[in-house]
Formats: C-alpha cells, structure tokens, sequence
C-alpha cells in the first residue's frame, strides 16, 4: 500500500497527470488502494502463512475436483453425469455433511423412522 501511494504521488505530478495513460493507471491505482484499505481486515497475509509452514492456495483441491468432474460428464463414461444431477448430489452431499439430511426426511416423511436406536444396540 506504501508503494500504492507513492506511485499516486508520481502521477499526481504535473509534468505526468497530462497524459491520458497516466490519468487511467492513476484512476485505477486509486481503486485498488481503496480496495485494499476497505478489505485490509480480510486480506491474508500470505507471506506469513507461507513462512509458517501453512497452505496458501487451494488450487491442488480445485484442480482435483474438476478432474473427477470432467471424467464423470465426459462421453467416453459409460455412466455420465449431467449438470442437474451433479448438482443435486452436490446439495444432498452438504446435507450430509452438516449432519441436515435426517431433519430433511423427517419433514418430509412424517413417519420417517429414526435409526439411532438401532445404531446405539449394534454398537
């Protein structure tokens, strides 16, 4: 940001701010230094995580979930998703996982029985 501001200083001068160039890259360094001092409480500090040993991207996650996407809708799968499908699997994996599924049937299936009983004698 200290950079930012003395890269706005040089701009302002007079013999730059006449050039059209130079009123356009000063009119967008004073949206991103805006930008960065309204979103300062969020931005990571990715240096310092780096340093602490700590993942800076999930780009690793990103990239192996849009392998297993694009195997799966291809036309060489002999079981291929749909973009509908995949989506309502999506929804009912998150259901799942914040433990919301059982609530759902219940409300939808009024006699929906619960199986904790049975899950508490195997156990």
């Amino acid at each position: 940001m200290r950079r930012l501001t003395v890269m706005l200083y040089v701009l302002g001068k007079s013999t730059v701010c006449r050039k059209p160039a130079a009123r356009q890259i000063r009119k967008l360094t004073l949206e991103l230094l805006g930008y960065l001092r309204n979103n300062a409480d969020s931005l990571p500090n990715y240096a310092r995580r780096y340093r602490a040993g700590r993942r800076i991207s999930g780009a690793f996650v990103e990239s192996a979930v849009s392998q297993i996407i694009d195997k799966r809708m291809s036309k060489s799968q002999q079981m291929r998703w749909n973009p509908r499908s995949a989506h309502m699997l999506l929804q009912v994996r998150v259901r799942v996982i914040d433990g919301q599924l059982r609530n759902d049937f219940a409300r939808w299936y009024p006699g929906f029985a619960s199986n904790m009983s049975t899950m508490s004698l195997a156990a």
